[in-house]
């Protein structure tokens, strides 16, 4: 399987880059990669290892010969291409949102279920960043005490919202500290030295979009049709890295001790909690790194229930859209026959 063309649709964004990256970090056997972006980015050239890569421009019909895609588009440009690519035989890693709660459409965390990679039909969804992240940590613990319901805050970096989040949060840092005013264009309202609790449109009952990703896509990943999950998505000043605060509600006791040695364990997990030295996981000891970092387990009760809590930070670029995708491809590479 180590034959095959590939593609990168998307390949000048934040996601596609991180994605180029991981390819050659994670030196993925590929035959050929080709990378795709819009008219104005035509023409660039690209540093591959000791290639250059020149990016081309995507259009319906620039599939042929290509057998993978890994796809780093918006949803409003994904639903445009992807189907081109689909019904050129293409076989598609999709970072977009649209296809993640289709029932025909397997969704992946390489860590959780990567069985799921071998029941598609031409799409393979990559999830929300958050629901990776906090999959990737808790999934081998719902493994030995199923899981029945969460209670999850996210801490999101403005990376999250692209480039144009990061420049919005350093340029208004510099015009309060010259005295200037400040006007927001990418969030609703400053976001320097403040916290934005929406991410996302609210819903008839008070939840955003956000929000619900976690429940619904939690779900599907774990094969848990019955997981509640209410959830607070909160915007910070971060550059880089989500963070997340988790309350599992077990439907077995678990006790800290087995939860650290079941999260030092985990494929994809960094164990930091040591409490003594200050030890837990940080945004800036996560950013531009794939391992998501668990910490500050504690337990606690709820009636007769087992309660467990922890704290998580990963890099939501990498770990939580671009290598996600790359290491679905790995997977697939590595186990197909």
């Amino acid at each position: 399987m180590s034959e095959l063309t590939v593609a990168i649709l998307g390949a000048t964004g934040e996601v596609g880059k991180e994605m180029l990256n991981s390819l050659l970090e994670r030196q993925i056997p590929i035959k050929e990669l080709r990378l795709f972006a819009s008219k104005r980015s035509t023409g660039q050239k690209v540093a591959f290892g000791d290639k250059e890569l020149v990016i081309e421009t995507l259009t319906t019909d620039c599939f042929e010969g290509i057998d993978m895609v890994l796809c780093a588009l918006d949803d409003d440009i994904a639903r445009i291409y992807l189907p081109e690519a689909k019904k050129q035989g293409c076989l598609i890693i999709d970072n977009s949102s649209i296809y993640r709660l289709d029932e025909d459409v397997p969704l992946v965390v390489p860590e959780v279920n990567p069985d799921d990679i071998f029941t598609n039909q031409g799409i393979i969804a990559n999830p929300n960043c958050s629901t990776i992240i906090a999959l990737v940590a808790i999934a081998q613990l719902h493994k030995k005490a199923t899981i029945n319901s969460m209670i999850v805050s996210t801490y999101q970096a403005v990376s999250g919202a692209g480039k144009q989040g990061i420049e919005e949060l350093e340029t208004q840092v510099v015009d309060i500290s010259e005295g200037k005013s400040v006007t927001p264009h990418v969030f609703p309202y400053q976001i320097a030295y403040n916290l934005i609790p929406q991410i996302g449109g609210f819903n008839a009952e008070g939840h955003s979009s956000e929000e619900m990703k976690l429940q619904n896509e939690g779900r599907k990943i774990l094969h848990h049709p019955t997981l509640d999950v209410t959830c607070t998505c909160v915007r910070v000043p971060v550059v880089r890295s989500h963070s997340e605060a988790i309350t599992l509600f077990l439907d077995n006791d678990l006790s800290v001790e087995e939860a650290r040695q079941i999260i030092s364990e985990t494929d994809g997990v960094k164990l930091v909690d040591d409490l003594d030295n200050q030890g837990y996981p940080m945004p800036l000891d996560t950013s531009n790194q794939d391992l998501v970092h668990v910490g500050r387990i504690r337990k606690s009760k709820v009636g007769n229930q087992s309660v467990l809590t922890l704290w998580c930070c990963g890099d939501q670029v990498r770990k939580g859209a671009a290598t996600n995708a790359v290491q679905i491809l790995e997977h697939y590479i590595k186990h197909s026959h």
